[in-house]
């Protein structure tokens, strides 16, 4: 067998990797019937629905009727004391009290209501200022002032805010401490604290607190560290994977151009488009320098990886990613474009950046999603994003809260979800997210796979040069 050629051997590579993670064309192909769960079911209706649109038919009463069980069935499911889902039981209570829906309205804003009490505070009684003060009354009002901002304790704050005006020390301080007495921000977070005393919004701190650490928390911080590592070291092997292509394509020998890898490389404002909702950094990019070399060297983009830690991870991302492609290909073909990356600056070439394609065949020899998650037996079609919108759903959360206080409760009243699904420009992505699923899982390889075919492809041109 005649050696490959550089370009060759990478579309070979890119052919012979293993798509563990593939799904059948078709999502009825994907699992048995009888064995279907309410999300499958769902999933499935969705997808018929979605077939019937493109042809231009109206998906049939049956079809309807399917999805409304199969959706009053995923709520019920959702709403079991036993193995539901909490963050969905937390959301209908919020949609059925309303001073459960202020508490969560009042944390949202909570930290930056936090900062700004507290800056006022600094301003007044940092301990900085506390040392510059003789010991007495004013020293220690000012020390209690202090300790209850850094406690979070809103309403003894407000009370020692109140007390220090009956002081004759206070002229210096009075106008901060009538802002603060008078502070939007410490009535918010006063009222947060009252609030946070209540049965019901304790019921639903705690069911938050099943999903995941609080936010702010010890416990969120350590979640968060250790999702940015995972992350990383996925990140890590897809480099390393491109890192030894580079090596195999420049050691094939039969092309001039070389081959490179840069990492984290960011998309200049200079390319005439809008950056808004765009893919702007790149994890991983295997780039061919340009002939003839010019000085300093251009590049060209063979190929863009992405590390994601899951299929979910890398489904939410792909509309991100394919308006990033267009981005990139709105790049002035004569124009020379510098990038930074983690390996310094470099400079790409224009009319590599034009030619770059957000269409399936343009990802398919362009882009790959590198997971190291492992293949489920069974995937699981309906995505998260879409089962989360589904859920929350006006009538969703209605039918729940019925549910929720054993009242009567019809799966007919569900049919609104089903109309806005096939009308509304907002349930887009639902509507469409099997095919979405399927294009993610046909991009995604596991790096133990890539390697594995970096290494099969570079032996047989070996063996073909008989090496």
């Amino acid at each position: 067998m005649p050696p490959l050629s550089a370009p060759a051997l990478l579309d070979a590579t890119l052919r012979a990797v293993a798509r563990r993670y593939r799904l059948p064309a078709s999502a009825a192909a994907v699992s048995d019937p009888q064995s279907h769960s309410p999300a499958t079911t769902l999933a499935l209706a969705i997808e018929q629905a979605r077939a019937a649109v493109a042809r231009g038919d109206t998906p049939t009463a049956a079809l309807k009727d399917r999805f409304v069980d199969a959706l009053a069935h995923l709520i019920r499911e959702a709403l079991r004391a036993d193995a539901g889902d909490p963050v969905f039981q937390a959301m209908v209570m919020r949609h059925r009290a309303a001073h459960v829906r202020e508490y969560a309205s009042l944390s949202a804003g909570a930290g930056q209501d936090r900062r700004e009490v507290q800056a006022a505070v600094n301003a007044i009684a940092h301990p900085g200022r506390q040392q510059r003060l003789v010991p007495g009354p004013w020293r220690e009002a000012l020390a209690r002032l202090h300790a209850c901002a850094a406690a979070s304790s809103w309403s003894a704050l407000h009370e020692a805010v109140r007390s220090l005006p009956d002081m004759p020390e206070i002229a210096n301080g009075a106008q901060g401490l009538a802002r603060l007495l008078d502070s939007p921000a410490l009535k918010r977070l006063q009222r947060l604290e009252a609030l946070a005393s209540d049965d019901l919004v304790r019921q639903y701190q705690l069911l938050w607190e099943r999903h995941g650490p609080r936010s702010g928390s010890a416990g969120a911080s350590a979640q968060g560290v250790a999702a940015r590592q995972r992350g990383a070291a996925v990140e890590a092997q897809a480099a390393q994977a491109l890192e030894a292509l580079a090596q195999r394509l420049n050691a094939s020998g039969r092309a001039p151009a070389s081959y490179r890898v840069v990492t984290s490389m960011r998309v200049p404002a200079s390319i005439p488009a809008t950056h808004e909702r765009a893919k702007t950094e790149w994890d991983a990019v295997l780039l061919r320098q340009v002939l003839p070399v010019e000085e300093p060297p251009a590049w060209e983009i063979c190929l863009l990886a992405e590390a994601k830690a899951s299929v979910d991870a890398a489904t939410t991302d792909l509309p991100k990613l394919l308006r990033g492609l267009r981005l990139l290909a709105h790049a002035d073909r004569d124009t020379v474009y510098a990038f930074d990356t983690q390996q310094g600056v470099v400079r790409l070439h224009g009319a590599s950046l034009g030619a770059l394609r957000a269409d399936a065949a343009g990802l398919a020899g362009t882009v790959l999603y590198c997971c190291d998650a492992p293949a489920e037996a069974g995937p699981r079609l309906l995505g998260a994003a879409s089962r989360m919108q589904l859920l929350s759903a006006q009538a969703s959360l209605d039918f729940a809260g019925a549910l929720a206080h054993a009242q009567a409760a019809n799966s007919a009243a569900l049919a609104p979800v089903w109309h806005q699904l096939l009308e509304s420009p907002r349930w887009h992505s639902v509507l469409n997210q099997y095919p979405t699923l399927w294009q993610v899982r046909e991009l995604m390889v596991h790096p133990d796979d890539l390697m594995a075919a970096i290494n099969e492809t570079g032996n047989e041109t070996d063996s073909g040069t008989g090496a």
